[in-house]
This record gives structure tokens, sequence and C-alpha cells, in this order.
């Protein structure tokens, strides 16, 4: 069994970012076409130009270079934007690449030690596959799996990743329209909508917070036009104002003060081709919140704890109070994550605030989730999680999982409503859930499972405490029902009411209340007297002896 890492406080999102539909006229689309289609090329072509120059720091001189070439066809601050998100992209790509490799690298080493376990025994742990068959098989994807490995190590020395402007998986459609169900327009329309690139960096004491993008506090839109479309601008200063006006609901308030108080803000105008609508997303950085690494003790102290157990048609919740004991019945949310992603994302930001709603109503001040991300089971689940298709099942239920969307719009969510996110490691929560935790569940509520009794131990985990129960608490004394037990004793405690001075105290007015002082036995003597003198026609109940 491995070490447990200690649980910590998920730290609150960066960043905010909301959206809006732009509602163009048709002259004023093709302008913004115009506009996006000419930029993203820019675009594109400072991309190519940092891969060439490999992984190099980010503040050198060559971007300044590429700064002074793009001002000249654009503006300054367009220049600024291309470089600064040609550099954010080019960093992303070595992080994945850097995390293709040790997936790789992984997957490599569990199947080295499965080919060299004999075929249908074991090499101490570590079993052999069944039939030489499938060892040949197995040795067949270790030499392609070897294959990618290499490749990986030699783009990520050069420093060169592979990017795709509009998305790998867009441009692998263009060869198989028919499967896809698109035309060639179709697909051509979201390939050139999905390379345009409207993206202007806010700047704190600019008109509104940005001088490129401008949006009012009243919604009007105008954008700095390239110096190679000023022939374009309908406005002073080669600028161009879009005759509807924008409004945005969510976090309005916010978005309306910062632009009041010319406090930087981010927009970005992007084509949904498929709909055919535009839209304006505009973001900002919020104050800085360091990641708590130990759990603060006003959150544990603070009372109950909602703990919620993460799977892939629902999440599983429990409610706990401060010593770790179950309080109420297990709760189940459902979560249908199928259909367009679109729907999906709502249903899963639905969950989240029925979670939230059942948090406030309990009294809660956090929740406690799994620190989940299924890396292993990711990259070495077709060896180590079962044969055959039960392992591609396995596989795709993990796929289907919205690990990272799950913990990222919890952490922003409960960020909003005052609520406290703990997570905690997932090691043994499902498999002590069930052993310690469902018989006791299931005793009150027959509809308990595993999965609930994983979201109790997830809880206590939180709090600080074991998942196994203390023995001997398991049924309570008559005579402790009438005030409340400890069922669990809180960390580093003999029990709840050892802590507060009043178990010895209780149980003894308890007792004598009830229970009287037992008594010595008497052992027989010799009567002194007449009167006690025992009547030898008599026997011990005061019956007459019987005679012959």
């Amino acid at each position: 069994m491995r070490s447990l890492a200690a649980p910590f406080v998920v730290a609150p999102p960066a960043g905010v970012r909301i959206r809006t539909r732009l509602r163009p006229t048709i002259e004023e689309a093709a302008v913004l076409t115009l506009v996006g289609t000419f930029l993203g090329g820019l675009y594109r072509a400072d991309l190519a130009a940092r891969i060439r120059l490999g992984d190099v720091s980010a503040k050198n001189t060559e971007r300044t270079s590429r700064k002074r070439e793009l001002t000249a066809a654009t503006t300054s601050r367009w220049a600024g934007s291309i470089t600064r998100a040609a550099e954010d992209q080019y960093q992303l790509a070595m992080r994945a690449l850097k995390a293709d490799v040790t997936s790789l690298a992984q997957a490599l080493r569990v199947l080295d030690a499965r080919i060299a376990a004999p075929v249908g025994g074991r090499a101490g742990r570590i079993p052999g596959y069944a039939s030489q068959r499938e060892r040949t098989t197995k040795q067949q994807r270790r030499q392609v799996l070897t294959a990618r490995l290499n490749a990986a190590l030699q783009r990520l020395t050069a420093g060169r990743p592979a990017i795709v402007a509009g998305g790998r998986r867009l441009a692998k459609t263009r060869h198989q329209l028919t499967t896809a169900g698109l035309t060639t327009a179709q697909w051509r329309s979201r390939w050139d909508a999905a390379r345009m690139f409207m993206t202007a960096d806010g700047e704190t004491g600019a008109p509104h917070g940005n001088y490129t993008i401008n949006v009012t506090s009243d919604g009007t839109v105008s954008i700095a036009l390239p110096a190679q479309l000023r022939n374009l601008a309908n406005a002073p200063r080669g600028r161009y104002v879009l005759t509807t006006r924008i409004a945005f609901t969510h976090r309005a308030t916010q978005w309306s003060d910062r632009v009041t108080g010319d406090q930087s803000v981010r927009y970005d105008i992007s084509l949904d081709a498929a709909r055919d609508r535009w839209y304006l997303d505009a973001s900002w950085t919020t104050p800085a919140h360091a990641a708590c690494p130990d759990v603060p003790a006003t959150v544990v102290d603070g009372g109950r704890m909602l703990g919620i157990d993460l799977n892939a048609d629902h999440l599983a919740a429990h409610v706990t109070d401060t010593h770790g004991n179950p309080v109420g019945a297990p709760i189940t949310i459902p979560l249908d994550l199928s259909g367009p992603a679109s729907q999906r994302d709502g249903r899963l930001r639905a969950a989240i605030s029925h979670a939230l709603h059942l948090a406030r109503r309990h009294g809660c001040p956090a929740i406690a989730i799994e620190n989940l991300g299924f890396v292993d089971a990711r990259a070495t689940g077709r060896e180590t999680l079962g044969r055959g298709g039960r392992g591609k099942r396995f596989r795709r239920t993990i796929a289907a999982i919205p690990t990272a969307r799950f913990r990222d719009r919890l952490a922003g969510m409960a960020h909003t409503a005052g609520i406290a996110v703990i997570a905690v490691d997932p090691a043994y929560t499902s498999r002590w859930g069930g052993k310690h935790w469902k018989p006791a569940l299931t005793a009150k509520t027959p509809t308990a499972t595993r999965h609930h009794a994983a979201a109790v131990v997830i809880a206590r985990r939180a709090h600080g405490h074991k998942a196994r129960r203390r023995p001997g608490v398991t049924r309570t004394r008559p005579e402790d029902r009438a005030r409340e037990t400890t069922g669990q004793a809180a960390p580093q405690a003999a029990g709840a009411r050892e802590q507060l001075g009043l178990f010895e105290t209780a149980r003894t007015t308890l007792v004598d209340k009830t229970c009287p002082a037992p008594t010595r036995p008497r052992h027989s003597r010799a009567s002194k007297t007449a009167r006690e003198a025992p009547d030898p026609g008599r026997n011990q109940h005061g019956q007459f002896w019987p005679t012959r």
C-alpha cells in the first residue's frame, strides 16, 4: 500500500471569461471575415517562425524582431497580440509533447515487463500473456510505440512540436467528408473560420481597458483595423464601428466595473461556421490566490463536509459531520454526458449547481473531491486493467469521465458561491468504502452503493480521519441513545467526549440514576439470636419440609 498524499484546498481560477453573441450585418460580417483572415495569416507565419527557433527563452530578441516586422503590416498592438499568442501556443504544445513522451515511456515499461514474463505464468507479481499469439501481438505493438516514442523524443530535443492551426481533428475530417456528413464547401467554411485570428490583449489605462477592440459600457464595439485594411474604416483614426450593440448577462457587473475604470480586458472575436454565428469573449485576470498545501483548520472544524465521488454517469455524494460520521441519506446526482459537447457542458454545470445547492442546504463550508487524473489508467489500462474487450470498455469509460473539466468547473463555481473545494488522494476510496462503510449505509438505506461509501471516505480523508471505522462503536448502547454519541473519534484523540472532558462525568451520573449500586454478597453465618435461627421444619424459601 502506497502512502497517501495530504489533502489540499483547490485554488480558484486565475481568470474570468464571459461570452456574448455579436449580430453584425452582412457588410459588417464581411469586414470581420477580411480582418480575421488577414490577421490569421500573419499569426500562422509568426507561429511557424517561432517553431523554427526551437526551445529558447520566451524573453529573447527574436520576438522583438518579429514584432517589429509585424508592426509594419498591422499595428504595434496587433503585433504584440500575435507574438504573445504564438508564444503561448508554442509553450502549450511543448507541455503536451512532454506529457506524450512520459505516457509512451510508461506504456513501454509495462509492455516490457509483461513480455518478459512467461506465457501463461508469472514473473513475481507480473502476469504473463495468456497465449503466444497475444504475446506476439503485444511485441508488434511495442515496436509501434517505440517508433512513436523515438519520433516524439526527436521533436522534444529539437524543440519543434507539431501544431496544426485550425485543429488536427478538423484537418483529418477533410479526408472523411462522407463519414462526417459534410460537403467540401461546408468543411472549407469551418476550416477558414477556425484559422481566423481576432484576439486583442487588454491594457490598463487604455480607453475602456482595450484600445484595439474597444467595447464601451453601453455595448458599442469598435475595432482598430490593420494598416493594410484602413480603407474599410467607417470611423476616425482607422476604426470600424459595429452598428449593433452587445450586452453581457453573466458577470455583467464585474465587466462594467472594469470597463468604467479603464482596467485591462482581453477580447476575442470568433465565428461558429456550423451555426453561422459570431461571438465576442471578454476575459480578465482575478487576484492571485496561492494554493494552500494543508486544509485550513477553520474549514475542517467548521462542521459538516460534502464528499463527492465522480463516476461516468452520476455523482455519488454524502454529508459527514466534523467527526467523520455520515449524516442523512446518500445522495445521487444524475450526470448524462451523451450528446453534443455544448449539451454535455451544460449538464455538467447543472450537476455541479445541484451539488453546491446541497452543500448550502446542509451547512457544509467545503466540498471534498478526489484529485483524479487517470494518467496511469489511460497510459497502461490496456495492459493492467483487463484483457480483450474488458480493458477496452474500461478505457472507454475512463475517457468519458470529464475529470479535468469537472475539477475546473467546480473550482470556479464553488469559489463564486463561497464554498471551499478540498482535493484528497483517490487511493483505495472505493475499496475501503465498500469494506468499512457500505454495510452500515445499506442497513439504513438499502439503495446505498459502494460509490456512496467512497464519498464518505473522501469526506473523512478531507477532515483528516482514517477510512477505517474505529472498532467497538458500531452499535449504540441504550443508555447513550438520549445524547449524541461519538461514533468516530476526532484525529489524534480517543473520542469526542474525552476531548470535552465530559465522558466520565456523564457516564457516572447516568449509571447512578439508572442502575443501583451493586452490593457485595452476604456470606452465611450462624445466627446469634433466637429469631434469626432457622426453623428446622422449613426450608430456605419458607416452605415446610416434606414429611414422610
